[in-house]
């Protein structure tokens, strides 16, 4: 007798079960594949994308974010499904994942030191804000960057703590790019001498922090544009390999950046390795 092999079917049929379904987890799976399609949503998107009430759906949430498979980013307020979910193990180089194991850590940073943090990546002229504690600061009326600002990279704390530790061929390739560069807040990557001296001495302090012209503008000076503010900033380290900064802002009336490094950089520096350690973890 000849037996004809057949292929399974993906997806095969599910039996007909006569039981009614669990509509409140039927709810959650909703809210659960919405966030993974729109890979960021608002209470308000997720209002609109399902129908549900708001109420309904806080609750969804509440449940799923104590289940660890829902997030909550420190810096609009945007749930994101976490990555404990997908469906391969998740990347380093993946800034999302990064942003999640990051922020409950910035977010326990602000209560001890009351002031706000950015967390920022290498971009290939500048560094790149992708998650701020500012919502949760004491200090919330501290100005810090949004998501996706454009931070100077020899100029400001943020970028001399990323460029200064670094790979080398990394940080050849930047400074090449922005001795190139026609944007005039990168004019002092056309003095290698001054870069060196300045990288070699963050090196040694192990943070960095702002030139004295810089005052949050990209390009311009403090003279034109003046934040009323300071920083410092410590590299996030995998392994070897510096991943992205975290710094610390406050108003510069209120301390010098001596007195500031004296009171907070322990703190600024444990969290940075609480990230590391954290983005490592089996």
């Amino acid at each position: 007798m000849k037996l004809t092999a057949s292929l399974p079917t993906r997806n095969p049929p599910m039996r007909d079960y006569k039981v009614k379904t669990i509509r409140a987890l039927d709810r959650g799976l909703e809210v659960l594949t919405y966030l993974h399609q729109a890979r960021a949503a608002s209470l308000h998107d997720l209002f609109l994308a399902t129908n549900l009430p708001k109420a309904t759906l806080t609750r969804l949430i509440v449940t799923l974010e104590k289940r660890g498979m829902v997030w909550q980013r420190l810096a609009d307020g945007a749930y994101m499904a976490s990555h404990t979910l997908q469906p391969r193990a998740p990347q380093l180089s993946d800034e999302n994942y990064l942003v999640e194991v990051a922020s409950p850590v910035m977010e326990r940073l602000c209560s001890k030191v009351n002031w706000p943090s950015v967390l920022a990546v290498p971009r290939l002229d500048c560094m790149e804000v992708i998650e701020t504690n500012r919502p949760k600061s004491y200090f919330s009326h501290v100005p810090v960057g949004p998501i996706g600002f454009r931070i100077n990279l020899l100029r400001s704390a943020t970028g001399r703590a990323y460029i200064a530790f670094c790979s080398e061929s990394e940080r050849q390739a930047m400074l090449l790019r922005l001795a190139a560069s026609n944007e005039p807040g990168n004019f002092m990557a056309r003095n290698p001498e001054m870069v060196e001296r300045l990288l070699g001495e963050t090196r040694h302090l192990g943070y960095g922090h702002r030139t004295p012209d810089f005052g949050g503008h990209f390009d311009q000076s403090r003279r034109e544009w003046n934040d009323d503010r300071d920083s410092i900033a410590v590299p996030i380290w995998v392994g070897d390999e510096v991943i992205a900064a975290i710094n610390l802002t406050w108003m510069h009336k209120v301390a010098t950046v001596a007195e500031m490094v004296k009171k907070n950089l322990p703190q600024l520096s444990a969290a940075a390795r609480e990230i590391s350690m954290r983005l490592v973890e089996p």
